[in-house]
């Protein structure tokens, strides 16, 4: 891998079936393929419609797809100021230790700090160890004291239904 060329480019049309073949691959790692539901019209529309709903990164290594970042803006009360949620920092086995992540996610800070944001937050699955020991020696802090919460299927349905018009 020693002198070949490393680039990070923002994802286009054309790279979402191969944003799609390592999304599955990441979804396999994970052990989550059985919860894997893009597909090619849902990302494109996600990463290019109007507004998009997130932006992707794509690292090529001598051209060949190497790893992917997928983000997307958040907001913080207390900060009143930008941040970014990094969906997926990915990079393919084959292609580990070139340096890949650590520039997708520089990438992705670069992105935050142009806009004049201040913090870049994601999460990992606690038995990743390569990943979690990877973001430590970047010196990112683990908030232990903030649990995750997710709605999704019926409870989300049910708490939508629940809610009063908008008025829009």
């Amino acid at each position: 891998m020693a002198g070949e060329l490393l680039e990070v480019r923002e994802a286009t049309p054309a790279d979402v079936p191969q944003l799609l073949v390592m999304f599955r691959e990441l979804a396999e790692y994970e052990k989550l393929e059985h919860l894997l539901e893009a597909d090619e019209e849902r990302l494109r529309r996600a990463l290019f419609g109007d507004p998009p709903a997130a932006y992707g990164l794509l690292a090529e290594l001598d051209g060949r797809p190497a790893g992917y970042a997928i983000y997307f803006h958040t907001f913080s009360t207390f900060l009143a100021i930008q941040g970014i949620w990094l969906e997926d920092l990915y990079v393919r086995p084959s292609e580990r230790k070139a340096g890949i992540g650590r520039a997708l996610l520089g990438a992705v800070a670069r992105k935050l700090a142009d806009a004049g944001g201040a913090r870049l937050e994601w999460s990992a699955l606690d038995w990743n160890e390569l990943a979690l020991g990877f973001y430590k020696s970047l010196g990112a802090r683990t908030m232990d004291e903030w649990v995750t919460h997710r709605l999704i299927g019926e409870d989300l349905e049910r708490l939508a239904a629940e809610a009063p018009s908008s008025g829009r």
